[in-house]
């Protein structure tokens, strides 16, 4: 299938790559090649002439995001309207890749698929114009909902291990407050690979089984690391203060992907072929990675 991958060198867009780049013609359109937040980007998908349109692209800073709304809602609400757009005229589904962020955060049970949208900041609510943009335009579609991403050269566990790296001794500040569901990218792209084979359209939960607190996360990532003498300090959503908001306790329930088969492991499991895939790579110092 010749499939267009907007965001082709964000995080979600590389693991995309690895697993449906060898049975599928991938046509890759990063930022240089498709910009967003203007309407000449539907011609450039449509001059693509895709068979299916996986589209990862997106203003994923979140803090950023709450200094622009603006920006925001232009290129992941806007931007994904034109996307949309793109589909409709070459008659093929979408698949849009949305967050956890489109919930408020205010339950401590999983949100489902259909549980009704409620974003608290700036992101969330892009991200949700995007959704709604979709289901405006389109009858084909996946939206796929992803939280806490891991898999590329920034993130959140990347980020945890150099800061141990840098001072083995010292103490890390970390939210004990904020419950999500973190995923590795590449668990995200194994399922999609099932999923639009199927056809089964319609929305979807696709995130590591189990959820945990980023102070949790982090304890993970350090013991798995090899860094026993690094002390964490748990604080609370209030006392860390950022320009954005995140939702506190926005742990998803996969429901509809795991009655088609599509279930993915435990978020620990992930962690650690990701961490072996770092010590492998040698891109994230480690002291003395533990099984």
């Amino acid at each position: 299938m010749r499939i267009a991958l907007t965001g082709a060198n964000g995080q979600l867009g590389h693991a995309l790559q690895r697993v449906l780049g060898p049975t599928h013609e991938l046509v890759l359109l990063n930022h240089d090649a498709l910009e967003l937040g203007k309407p000449t980007a539907v011609e450039t998908i449509v001059q693509t002439q895709a068979e299916l349109v996986l589209h990862s692209a997106a203003y994923t800073n979140v803090d950023g995001c709450a200094r622009d709304p603006a920006l925001a809602y232009l290129i992941n609400g806007l931007g994904t309207r034109y996307v949309a757009l793109a589909c409709q005229q070459l008659n093929v589904p979408m698949v849009y890749f949305s967050t956890n962020e489109v919930f408020a955060g205010n339950q401590r049970q999983p949100y489902l698929e259909y549980d009704p949208p409620a974003p608290i900041n700036a992101y969330g609510r892009s991200k949700a114009a995007g959704e709604a943009a979709v289901r405006e335009l389109l009858t084909r579609f996946y939206i796929v909902r992803v939280a806490w991403l891991f898999g590329g050269e920034r993130n959140f566990v990347r980020t945890v291990l150099r800061l141990a790296h840098a001072n083995p001794q010292g103490e890390i500040r970390m939210v004990a407050d904020e419950i999500g569901s973190p995923t590795y990218a590449d668990d995200v792209a194994e399922a999609v690979l099932k999923l639009i084979e199927m056809p089964f359209y319609g929305t979807y939960h696709l995130v590591n089984d189990g959820a945990c607190s980023r102070y949790e996360l982090a304890q993970e990532i350090l013991r798995r690391g090899g860094y026993p003498d690094v002390r964490l300090k748990p604080t609370t959503l209030y006392e860390y203060q950022r320009d954005s908001t995140p939702p506190p306790c926005s742990v998803l329930a996969n429901i509809a992907g795991a009655a088609l088969g599509l279930q993915l492991r435990s978020w620990q499991e992930a962690l650690y072929d990701f961490m072996h895939r770092i010590q492998m790579q040698s891109a994230t110092p480690m002291a003395n990675p533990q099984p």
